[in-house]
């Protein structure tokens, strides 16, 4: 990693002057090794999101309570065994299978765009996921791919609207791209990586 802790903090310190305090920033570890797991800590960075089981266990074997962890990848069935023993929250539930062996809150997947190449449920298959699961605290989604982070407004627009239909609270929307546009339309976390520790 080639930023030092204080340059990740001073980054962090000015994605939270634009939010603001309720929305809670979860850090995406998908490309942070092992190693580097430690100067994220050091940056005072307490949440972090990962998204492949294998990952989320060899970063937790080393750096366990340094975090709270977050599943925020396609959550496979086979591999709910390992989330539930390390996560507090999965940002990405959207199968049945998956949702008969999770036992931690989760927050529903939802492919607004419904791209082929994304994970998640439909809105309307959303019900029956949301009467199977109880723990369910809210939303999340991607929205396809854009020049602009003003492109996915309307999906963001769109995710809150669902999430008030269904009585829901917690929206886990935008990423280092659109953040900021998702916590205009209220988000209540945010997945960012490499506005915190890119380049």
């Amino acid at each position: 990693m080639a930023l030092s802790a204080e340059q990740i903090a001073a980054r962090l310190a000015a994605v939270r002057d634009e939010v603001g305090p309720d929305v809670t920033i979860v850090a995406a570890t998908k490309y942070v090794a092992v190693e580097d797991m430690a100067t994220l800590a050091q940056a005072g960075i307490d949440i972090v999101g990962e998204n492949r089981a294998q990952d989320l266990e060899a970063k937790h074997a080393l750096h366990g309570d340094a975090f709270r962890w977050h599943f925020i990848g396609h959550l496979q069935s086979r591999k709910v065994k390992v989330v539930n023993r390390i996560c507090e929250l999965v940002h990405s539930l959207d199968s049945e299978s998956a949702a008969r062996r999770l036992e931690i809150p989760a927050l529903i997947q939802v492919n607004l765009a419904g791209e082929a190449s994304k994970s998640g449920v439909t809105p309307q298959e959303l019900p029956e996921l949301l009467e199977l699961y109880g723990d369910v605290r809210g939303l999340s989604t991607m929205p396809p791919a854009a020049e602009s982070p003003e492109d996915s407004r309307p999906y963001f627009r769109k995710l809150r609207e669902l999430a008030e239909e269904h009585g829901l609270t917690q929206l886990s929307m935008g990423t280092s791209q659109d953040y900021r546009v998702a916590a205009e339309e209220g988000a209540t976390m945010i997945r960012i990586g490499s506005v915190l520790y890119g380049g």
